[in-house]
């Protein structure tokens, strides 16, 4: 009997610990959760009014009712879609050869332990390397802004010079640096996610290991891989910190015509106005900051469409 009475208090108290952690999980998802609606009420009744068709084609100005976000939203686009091109290839690449083709052994480990390291590294961090890596490429070429290497028409859209300079490649690949560790990781993990039975099925029926990886291990991870791209895009479009470290403009009065060209973004010039002592900008900042989250969810909407795609195709 003594057992039983036992037993059913242990129960009592796993289920009071149970409904307690409940509560708290709730207590904080429902703060968080009003903070954020309290939050972004806020930036749609600050912003509300300046928000027009002229906002989105004017360029930047002094006066807060003339000001635009015309150079900051296309240069958000670039350097994005560099950094989409070059971030996503490479890091899922990097990952089915390191989760499906290297040996496992010392080598391997110590890769992946930095990969997991460079993660958490600050973005400021990134945007240093990218400062030396592509915009001066450690000073080989003498001055960043001076091109050693020309090929084609400054005007043109296909125009390239090295070293890169403050232009958009740079500020793509300082992005790409910053996204890529997440890429991989996210792609790993839904690379792992895949049953083995699966891979074990396709190869006891004679494929070789790239067609099991090709036709059955990459198609079923597609969604797991779509879900960490989307997270690591989100997290691009916002950064500010390493586009300034890379030479990213504060107040640009044209759009980037090619790769090569100087580029502003829209964290940048949200920062700048929200710096400004006119309190009239802080209204026009926060404009700003509905259309780049209009754009984040534009964008995050585009992809998980082709996510569920995906899925109904795997079904």
């Amino acid at each position: 009997m003594s057992s039983i009475r036992d037993a059913m208090r242990t129960r009592k108290g796993r289920a009071v610990i149970n409904g307690g952690f409940l509560g708290f999980c709730v207590v904080v998802t429902s703060m968080s959760i009003i903070a954020l609606g309290v939050l972004l009420i806020s930036i749609l009744y600050q912003g509300w009014g300046y928000l027009d068709l002229g906002f989105l084609t004017d360029y930047p100005s002094r006066k807060p009712e003339d000001a635009g976000f015309r150079a900051a939203l296309f240069g958000s686009l670039w350097i994005c879609s560099i950094c989409a091109i070059v971030a996503l290839p490479l890091g899922v690449g990097t990952a089915v050869y390191l989760e499906e083709f290297a040996p496992k052994n010392r080598l391997t480990a110590f890769i992946q332990t930095n990969i997991a390291n460079l993660a958490a590294v600050p973005s400021i961090v990134y945007g240093l390397i990218g400062l030396t890596a592509f915009a001066r490429m450690w000073g080989l070429f003498g001055n960043a802004t001076a091109a050693v290497v020309e090929i084609g028409d400054p005007a043109s859209f296909f125009y390239f010079k090295i070293p890169f300079g403050y232009s958009a490649l740079t500020g793509g690949l300082t992005l790409m640096l910053v996204i890529l560790p997440v890429v991989i990781i996210s792609s790993q993990e839904a690379l792992r996610a895949v049953p083995k039975s699966l891979r074990q099925a396709s190869r006891a029926l004679g494929a070789s290991q790239w067609r099991t990886v090709s036709r059955i291990v990459l198609p079923s991870s597609v969604p797991g891989i779509m879900t960490g791209s989307i997270l690591a895009m989100s997290r691009a479009i916002g950064e500010a910190a390493p586009l300034l470290m890379a030479g990213a403009a504060l107040f640009l009065m044209f759009t980037p015509v090619n790769a090569m060209d100087p580029y502003s973004a829209m964290p940048l010039q949200i920062f700048n106005w929200a710096g400004r002592p006119q309190a009239e900008f802080r209204e026009v900042a926060a404009t700003g900051i509905i259309v780049l989250l209009a754009v984040l969810l534009v964008f995050n909407g585009t992809a998980t469409f082709i996510r569920s795609r995906f899925e109904k195709q795997l079904s």
